[in-house]
């Protein structure tokens, strides 16, 4: 068998779809009651319709003209700066040595993809890949009308970004909810692949909650629907739509191994579409609850090896000192089956359930226990600094700066290491940290500037007041003595 390159995450991907459905006969028509994320504002959520699966007649033209009005062409172009010389003849700083500047080269990169309006007053849905990094971003309506927009807020652990430009009288798509979504059904892609603007293309719902492992972050959520439809550069950030031309998702990846259609092609469901907008426009960045575990799907292999009666659900394979699941009595070994009544079987379904849900929300996790006890637990979420507060974007702005993720430092490795209070740096990443400073995973962070850090909270706080030299002290668990860290802002 051939193996399958996964491509997507470029500029050039994108735009998903709509589909419409006309009968020979009046169609039957229900209304749906439930809201596609809870506890979000109305203005994102909206009650649609689903026809009837058709006996005779498949035409999508009503559909495609109801989305191709939402959905836009996006150009961004980006500066790069390049050594004036070809990579390995540094030949300017051999002559002159060290401390003498590479003169630089500037070249301007352009791109482009799609995106979806979300409200009429300008607020469009995209990709982050689309946008990041892009020091212009234009807006094409599909009645050629141009706009310069900017960008919101962006979320990489989804791929995606809310962008606006200054309109009040532009049509938004309809919102679907991506739960209800059969694998079978029709759907249509709507983008602009390969600059060819508002083209629609039709397919079937191929699988839900696919992990195609293509985003590269820590926390990232992958719970793809999967189509059929034609995806090809350029559709990144367009509408994937029901039978009805409502939004099921939005067009991220592709897999092929010659980076145009194959006949995959992955969508992020609506549900978390919804989510992610919502805490974009209102916080600037999205408030992600979390369990606190490290998971594996559970399969008939996994069962016997732990001589498990069960081999459906999602194992824990570790659990976080005081976090959410430690609270709530969830342990190594437990296997995942439920949430809110949700019946779970992959990671992926996991994630996305958990990914919708907002820290300080409530769950009720089932869980079966040495393979045979069955139990229900009460989880109340935090963010992943280990509480229950609202993450700024100025306090993620200044962890994106340094570069590292933080969280409250655990009581039992306080006791241990005869501390009163700390925060644990869980990931080094890019940035000034990484750069500057040879801290790794793992370090407790007890003083800045000869400041104590009462919490994660606090030390954002913190390094938002700081510029020029800043000194970071603590310690390691598996190092004995006090470190220090020096790096300017």
């Amino acid at each position: 068998m051939k193996k399958v390159l996964v491509s997507a995450l470029t500029a050039f991907l994108g735009a998903a779809a709509a589909v419409g459905i006309m009968y020979a006969i009046n169609p039957k028509t229900v209304q749906i009651s439930d809201s596609i994320a809870q506890n979000q504002e109305s203005q994102f959520i909206q009650k649609v319709s689903y026809a009837t699966p058709p006996t005779a007649g498949i035409d999508f033209t009503e559909a495609a003209e109801k989305v191709m009005p939402t959905v836009v062409h996006i150009a961004t172009k980006m500066t790069v700066r390049t050594s004036a010389y070809p990579p390995g003849f540094d030949l300017w700083r051999d002559f002159f040595g060290e401390g003498w500047d590479v003169p630089q080269k500037e070249n301007v990169q352009q791109a482009s993809g799609s995106g979806v309006i979300v409200q009429k007053d300008g607020y469009i849905v995209t990709n982050n890949h689309v946008v990041k990094g892009a020091d212009e971003i234009t807006v094409t309506l599909h009645d050629k009308r141009e706009y310069t927009a900017t960008v919101i807020g962006t979320d990489p652990n989804t791929d995606l970004a809310l962008i606006k430009i200054d309109a009040d009288d532009l049509t938004p798509i309809n919102f679907a909810n991506s739960d209800n979504v059969k694998v079978g059904e029709w759907c249509l892609a709507v983008g602009n692949p390969f600059n060819l603007n508002s083209t629609v293309t039709a397919g079937i719902v191929s699988a839900k909650g696919r992990n195609i492992n293509i985003l590269k972050q820590k926390y990232a959520i992958e719970s793809f629907i999967q189509t059929d439809a034609a995806i090809n550069p350029g559709n990144s950030g367009g509408a994937l739509t029901n039978a009805a031309g409502d939004l099921i998702g939005i067009n991220t990846a592709i897999a092929s191994p010659t980076g145009s259609y194959t006949g995959y092609g992955f969508a992020v469901p609506s549900n978390i579409v919804s989510k992610v907008i919502f805490d974009l426009k209102k916080y600037g960045v999205v408030q992600r609850g979390f369990l606190g575990i490290s998971i594996r799907d559970m399969d008939s292999k996994l069962a016997e090896e732990k001589g498990y009666k069960i081999n459906k659900g999602v194992y824990v394979e570790a659990v976080s000192d005081d976090g959410a699941a430690d609270k709530a009595g969830i342990k190594k070994g437990d296997v995942i089956t439920v949430i809110d009544g949700v019946a779970v079987t992959t990671s992926a379904e996991l994630q996305e359930i958990i990914g919708r849900k907002t820290p300080g929300d409530v769950i009720k996790v089932g869980i079966v226990r040495e393979g045979h006890k069955d139990m229900v637990f009460d989880v109340h979420l935090t963010n992943r600094e280990g509480n229950e507060s609202i993450i700024s974007k100025d306090d993620q702005d200044v962890l994106n700066v340094l570069g590292i993720t933080v969280k409250n430092a655990d009581s039992k490795t306080l006791k241990k290491l005869n501390l009163s209070n700390g925060v644990e740096v869980v990931e080094v990443g890019e940035g000034v940290i990484s750069k500057h400073t040879n801290m790794r995973k793992g370090f407790i962070i007890t003083k800045v500037d000869n400041e104590n850090v009462k919490d994660a909270e606090h030390f954002s706080k913190i390094m938002k007041g700081k510029s020029g030299g800043v000194m970071i002290e603590g310690v390691y668990t598996d190092v004995a003595g006090t470190f220090y860290y020096a790096f300017g802002m």
